[in-house]
């Protein structure tokens, strides 16, 4: 495999962890929030799908880092700080 083309799987692994966390994040603040509770189960629901979709994508994106190299650790972690994790 291709650095540039293991750099743009990180890449899009990144970006799917961003956008899970904002769609959790969206969920997270209306979790309770309504007189159904049906309608708060669904939302519990779908919150605790988000958390589990991003748990996975992390762990994928743990096993595509490479070992060796400090550079793209420290853009690794960049990256998880910018989106909170």
């Amino acid at each position: 495999m291709s650095e540039d083309y293991a750099h743009g799987r990180r890449d899009g692994l990144r970006l799917a962890l961003a956008i899970l966390a904002a769609e959790e994040a969206k969920w997270a603040a209306l979790l309770g929030e309504s007189r159904s509770g049906r309608t708060n189960l669904v939302r519990q629901v779908r919150h605790k799908a988000l958390q589990v979709a991003q748990s996975r994508v992390q762990t994928a994106l743990n096993r595509l880092a490479p070992r060796d190299d400090a550079g793209v650790n420290a853009e690794l972690a960049e990256a998880l700080e910018k989106l909170g994790l």
